[in-house]
């Protein structure tokens, strides 16, 4: 990772980790769970050698970015206000947004909440994930597919990281980065077991190093996951909070890219949503839906080069 830069730049009350690289319009990559600033690597070296400023911080709660402790400081607001107070601290008025995952829903409310501050998004795994007024968000997965879905399996404080830890911070994160198995991951009842991937491989996938997988646990060994989790734990709180946005649609230009075996494409009606009008609805300047032939849910970094061309492909028009 030649020529990236690291700092630390105070936020919204918490300081915050961000790697840059490049000069030009400035590209804002959110990372998901159980992610860093590092799962971009490939993207901030492709888009700064074409003309872009890179920046990719850690998100509130992750690597070297601070956790505040309690649970309701991980609300949508919560991390919209540290993109915010990061996008005046990088001197501009607009950013092209790039998100993927967790990464991919905050920046449905960063468009939701301040499109003037979004050139255009190109989204990755997530789409908008719409509103119903009638029932909470985790009550309706819950009502999905039960107890032991992994959302719901999430909620409680501090039970899941118990169940992490009997298993150890490097399986857990090489369970969810090699996992292939399509459609809602369900847990093994009261332990953390195989969890997202039965069919968890010894060897590690060509795009995933064992040096990559290293920076990941050595992060997460000093962090733990409470302050990721915590982002679960928001979501009926989101839900609550987001009521005044119930029906808005997202004006910001946006492209959206899954892969077909992703877990979110593959449960939760989000086939069904994507390409049956429900998404281009509720975001009517959806330009283009990309399904990656064979790719996983994490696509940025299975699919790095593809991905680097789509990007590049969409905010070069702006």
């Amino acid at each position: 990772m030649e020529g990236v830069e690291h700092r630390t730049v105070e936020v919204n009350g918490i300081k915050m980790h961000v790697a840059e690289k490049g000069e030009g319009p400035v590209v804002l990559f959110l990372h998901g769970f159980p992610e860093l600033w590092y799962s971009w690597r490939h993207q901030i070296l492709a888009l700064s050698s074409r003309g872009y400023r890179a920046v990719a911080p850690d998100l509130r709660g992750y690597g070297d970015t601070e956790a505040p402790v309690s649970i309701s400081s991980y609300t949508g607001f919560h991390i919209v206000g540290d993109l915010i107070a990061l996008i005046d601290l990088l001197g501009v008025d607009q950013v092209f947004l790039v998100a993927h995952d967790w990464g991919a829903l905050i920046g449905w409310y960063l468009c939701m909440f301040r499109p003037d501050r979004v050139k255009a998004y190109v989204c990755l795994s997530v789409p908008l994930l719409h509103r119903d007024p009638n029932i909470r968000t985790v009550d309706g997965m819950r009502a999905a597919y039960g107890d032991d879905y992994y959302i719901s399996r999430f909620q409680k404080p501090g039970e899941i990281e118990a169940q992490m830890a009997e298993v150890g911070t490097e399986y857990v994160l090489k369970n969810i980065l090699t996992t292939r198995k399509p459609g809602p991951p369900i847990f093994p009842k009261g332990e953390y077991g195989t969890a997202f991937n039965p069919d968890m491989p010894n060897s590690l996938p060509s795009w995933l190093t064992e040096d990559d997988l290293a920076y990941y646990v050595s992060k997460f060994e000093k962090t733990g996951f409470t302050g990721p989790l915590n982002y679960y734990r928001n979501l009926n709180l989101n839900w609550e909070l987001t009521a005044p946005w119930s029906g808005g649609k997202i004006q910001v230009p946006v492209k959206f890219i899954t892969g077909e075996l992703d877990m979110v494409y593959t449960s939760l009606n989000m086939k069904e949503y994507i390409h049956g009008g429900g998404f281009k609805h509720d975001v009517p300047n959806l330009e283009e839906v990309i399904v990656q032939k064979d790719v996983a849910h994490f696509n940025n970094q299975e699919a790095a080069e593809e991905i680097n061309n789509h990007i590049y492909d969409f905010i070069k028009k702006f």
